[in-house]
């Protein structure tokens, strides 16, 4: 019998999205094949600290599972991280690191190069992907260079917003028209996103996203569809199916996303012609190769409803795995149970790192 890998779940965070964390680690975990690994749950608190957790995952969501956590001796998560550089033959290896984590210190390179200097395999993209995939401006213009279509867009600062607020309410008010979207560059799961009408919404949004970032885009409003579409794979990276998103709300925010009973809607496959969904996963798969991405991404899109012309909106280098999330969904209708999904993750961390090695 084939003799189990050893799987850190890494979970939490210092990012405004750590409950979104706790809901996809707890679904990650309840997915994975219990008879193909031992895994170690590894939770990193609001302040920063890190935890090894051995309770139950049912804790994870509410955030209980810190108490649990703090009565243990972290000597054996330091074992169990740094035992591969301090030891030749480590008793406690750790095969490979999964972690689920969204937004800054989580999916932006910086945990990716603690983990390669560990020199343990991880699930998703590298550190020029995730931090690329991260940062909307930067993005952008690789999107631009690799003939993807994006919103025009001006960007601002937040020491800007604090103490020339009228100036940058000007440069937007002679660039777009009113309504258009206010967001932190470096952030995911619509955190910050504010969606602005009139002048008195754009300085309240403006100073609202500057709470999350240093760096604040404001773009055009798309009158589009919301469509996303997955990408898995390294070398050879394939997409799946769209999938379409009706919000609940004026847009997909953070409370539409998670906190809304279900009242958004996702239609999986996305009621699209054969050119469009054609069209949408090759953009996909280009937006993907454009940001140097391994592993995995979901990839979010415009179609806009009055001419059919697709934009880019943004990347997501470690997408959601929540009950509701897209990522895991559309690979499960393109036949990928959630399961699968998971140890197809974990084979592609450990063919890149051999790969880099």
């Amino acid at each position: 019998m084939q003799n189990k890998l050893n799987v850190a779940v890494v979970f939490g965070g210092k990012s405004g999205e750590h409950e979104v964390s706790l809901m996809s680690a707890t679904n990650v975990i309840n997915a994975m094949d219990k008879t193909k690994y031992n895994i170690h749950t590894i939770g990193i608190t609001k302040q920063g600290k890190w935890m090894l957790y051995q309770g139950p995952v049912e804790k994870l969501q509410d955030g209980s599972w810190e108490e649990e956590a703090s009565k243990l001796d972290n000597r054996e998560l330091v074992d169990l991280l740094l035992s591969p550089m301090l030891d030749e033959q480590p008793n406690n290896k750790v095969d490979v690191i999964f972690p689920v984590l969204h937004g800054p210190n989580g999916e932006d390179g910086t945990i990716q190069g603690f983990f390669e200097m560990l020199d343990i395999p991880y699930v998703g993209c590298g550190v020029i992907g995730s931090s690329l995939g991260m940062d909307k401006v930067i993005s952008k213009q690789l999107f631009v260079d690799a003939g993807l279509n994006v919103a025009n867009y001006e960007l601002s600062y937040k020491y800007e917003i604090s103490t020339k607020l009228q100036d940058v309410v000007k440069r937007v008010e002679d660039k777009f028209e009113y309504p258009v979207f206010v967001k932190p560059v470096n952030m995911g799961s619509s955190v910050g996103i504010t969606k602005a009408h009139n002048k008195a919404e754009l300085e309240k949004g403006l100073q609202e996203a500057a709470k999350y970032d240093r760096k604040v885009l404001v773009e055009e409003f798309i009158n589009g569809r919301e469509i996303e579409c997955a990408v898995l794979g390294n070398n050879f990276p394939e997409a799946s199916g769209a999938g379409e998103i009706i919000p609940s709300k004026e847009f997909y925010d953070y409370e539409a996303k998670y906190f809304d009973d279900g009242k958004s809607t996702l239609v999986i496959p996305a009621k699209l012609t054969e050119e469009e969904e054609k069209s949408i996963r090759a953009a996909a798969v280009k937006a993907f190769k454009a940001l140097d991405c391994c592993g995995m991404s979901r990839v979010d899109f415009f179609l806009e409803k009055t001419t059919g012309k697709v934009y880019i909106n943004e990347i997501n280098t470690i997408p959601g795995f929540t009950k509701i999330s897209m990522y895991p969904k559309l690979w499960d209708t393109a036949g990928l149970s959630y399961s699968k999904l998971i140890d197809r993750l974990i084979e592609l961390a450990i063919e890149r790192h051999d790969e880099t090695r």
